[in-house]
């Protein structure tokens, strides 16, 4: 397994980071303690998750971690957790502010709640699981400095940004004597890859790594997307693969030529790109977990990139570049 440093910070992740929203959902406890169990033997140190995890039992997710890690055997040592805050958790004894936003109020609130279910007394990585446009930077950054003088949170990341929200932040933190975000938790795949736009080259140049979800765009990347399988994931995009049927069966073509699935490719192209620091992997079951590991063998050639460009066509490079002199 690589690592790499987390944006400006010491801290050394994981190329692949563990996402953890199956977990309670479509995976079992037992399941979810295999792969975490596997993920750790693997070199995997990098977990993600959120406290809306769960479905309508909101929680459920880091509750599962929390327990995992009560078994001991250092695992929690072991881990550089990472969780977010900003949904509702409708807990009726909130009020009105149980609605999605990110006050000092919240962020205390959630924090003191996150690590309750989770067993620990500090996160790695707090996130912000979306912009709040009515929190100030002043308010914001307040509520994340007293939690990382209680010793309770490692850093600071983001999550769904836009660049120029990256660059308020990191500039209202520097302007504090403040780390900032060490952080950004993206969309980003072969099929949107709109963050090449500004995203991207803004997290590089403001010294904040990147985190994408979704690398398999919901399945639609994935070795099935055209089998249809019953209980599948096909099932349920089915209209975007009609959509896009010749662009997926000719990156089929191409993964076949290689000798490689659909998933793994879509992976390897990710880990490629220097920008990214870690993509976020999502598997149901032990089986998807230990196959995915097979991506850190596979280097992709400038002649792959060039037919995965021509496939998959992003923006045509940063802005203002891609669309002007």
């Amino acid at each position: 397994m690589d690592y790499q440093y987390l944006g400006k910070s010491g801290l050394k992740v994981s190329r692949l980071c563990l996402g953890t929203m199956n977990f309670g959902t479509t995976t079992e406890e037992k399941d979810a303690f295999r792969i975490m169990d596997a993920a750790l033997d693997s070199g995997i140190n990098f977990f993600d998750t959120a406290n809306v995890y769960g479905a309508e039992n909101r929680g459920l997710t880091e509750s599962i971690i929390g327990r995992w890690f009560k078994q001991g055997g250092g695992r929690r040592e072991k881990v550089v957790l990472g969780t977010k805050v900003y949904g509702s958790m409708h807990n009726a004894a909130d009020g009105p502010n149980d609605e999605a936003g990110l006050s000092a109020y919240k962020i205390r609130r959630h924090l003191e709640d996150s690590l309750k279910r989770l067993q620990t007394d500090h996160i790695e990585l707090y996130q912000m699981h979306h912009i709040d446009p009515a929190v100030t930077w002043e308010e914001l950054w307040g509520a994340f400095e007293l939690g990382i003088n209680q010793g309770k949170i490692g850093y600071v990341g983001s999550s769904n940004f836009a660049a120029w929200q990256l660059a308020m932040a990191q500039c209202a933190a520097k302007n504090r004597h403040f780390l900032g975000l060490v952080s950004e938790q993206h969309k980003y795949n072969l099929n949107c890859r709109y963050a090449e736009l500004e995203v991207l080259p803004a997290a590089k140049h403001l010294g904040i790594g990147m985190i994408t979800w979704s690398p398999l765009d919901g399945g639609l990347l994935g070795r099935n997307a055209l089998k249809k399988l019953p209980g599948s994931r096909s099932d349920k995009i089915g209209d975007k693969i009609n959509a896009q049927r010749d662009q997926l069966e000719q990156f089929g073509q191409l993964c076949e030529e290689l000798g490689e699935t659909q998933d793994n490719i879509a992976l390897a192209w990710q880990l490629a790109n220097p920008a990214v620091t870690a993509p976020i992997i999502g598997p149901r079951t032990i089986e998807q977990f230990e196959s995915t590991l097979d991506v850190l063998e596979i280097n992709l050639d400038e002649s792959v990139l060039k037919r995965l460009d021509e496939i998959f066509p992003g923006p045509g490079g940063s802005a203002p570049y891609a669309y002007a002199w």
